[in-house]
């Protein structure tokens, strides 16, 4: 599993479209209380972003997240037209 695209919405939540083609929502809010993900409490910090061989990371690769683990965090996700 990998991460093809993602988008942030508002201050944490992100949109996160998988190799299997599903879009999901994932919230980092659970993440803030782990030292290591602190920083992106910094909205600027956590809409920096970059997609680097299927993971999300932040702050110049110094923090990821394995796809596996944004999925089972995030929830189904349709767009409401």
């Amino acid at each position: 599993m990998r991460v093809v695209a993602a988008k942030v919405v508002n201050d944490l939540p992100m949109l996160v479209t998988f190799s299997t083609g599903e879009t999901r929502l994932f919230d980092a809010s659970p993440l803030l209380e782990m030292p290591v993900f602190a920083p992106l409490r910094s909205n600027e910090v956590f809409s920096g972003f970059a997609i680097d061989h299927g993971a999300v990371s932040w702050a110049g690769g110094d923090i990821d997240l394995a796809p596996e683990t944004m999925y089972k965090m995030s929830y189904a996700y349709e767009r409401i037209a």
